[in-house]
């Protein structure tokens, strides 16, 4: 049988350096991004390094483990789950998850990535909905493990995944929804110059019912420079 994530040991290896090129057939896929290092504060009082790479096989131990220890959090946030949060994140629900995310990511349709932090795996980015042509548009998405939060980790996250959506996807505007009792997802965006647009009205399932969201956008000439360009000027990175 052909091992279907390969494609977690090969090419994604190779160290992005000329990173405005882009590939022909799988933009931005897969990939590792630059590290960035976040200067030291409360949560990480030694500062941290930070990546974005593509999951690995070995990633599911630590993925059901932070998402069943963050379960009060995550089911108020994400989309209703049609079983049991613990039947969510067996076993057998990783290699669900993580083929599909390979398929999607094989057909150009999404960019998956683990968060690195000080080299363990912290949490999840997701490009999604990739549109090429006259659209040119992606949504992003992500969730980062509660024990490493409140260091700044989910807005750099955020930041090398935007940039990675306009500089090796190719695109020229990336969206994002939050909930508007969840101030802290809306504070990453806005730390990385999204801009709000407006509501979307019960746009999506949320732990039981259709819920608003706060719909924002950033436009890749709305900012001269990157996103961890400007995360660095404001004393955030190194």
């Amino acid at each position: 049988m052909i091992d279907p994530f390969g494609w977690a040991r090969h090419s994604w290896q190779r160290h992005t350096g000329a990173r405005e090129s882009r590939a022909i057939e799988h933009p931005g896929w897969p990939e590792v991004t630059e590290t960035v290092h976040i200067r030291p504060n409360a949560a990480f009082p030694r500062g941290a390094e930070v990546r974005l790479r593509p999951l690995h096989r070995a990633d599911g131990a630590d993925w059901r483990a932070q998402r069943l220890h963050d379960e009060a959090h995550l089911r108020h946030v994400e989309p209703t789950m049609p079983t049991s949060w613990a039947a969510a994140h067996s076993p057998q629900a990783w290699w669900n998850h993580l083929w599909y995310l390979g398929a999607a990511a094989r057909q150009g349709v999404v960019v998956p990535f683990a968060i690195e932090c000080n080299g363990r795996f912290a949490g999840q980015i997701t490009l999604g909905n990739i549109q090429h042509g006259s659209v040119s548009e992606c949504w992003i998405g992500y969730w980062v493990f509660s024990e490493m939060t409140g260091g700044h980790l989910a807005t750099v996250a955020c930041a090398l995944g935007t940039d990675h959506a306009f500089r090796r996807v190719g695109m020229h505007r990336v969206t994002a929804t939050f909930l508007p009792n969840n101030a802290a997802s809306g504070r990453v965006l806005f730390n990385n110059g999204f801009r709000e647009e407006g509501i979307a009205r019960r746009s999506l399932h949320i732990d039981g019912e259709w819920r608003d969201h706060h719909l924002v956008a950033l436009v890749r000439d709305d900012f001269p420079d990157s996103c961890v360009s400007r995360l660095r000027a404001g004393g955030v990175l190194d």
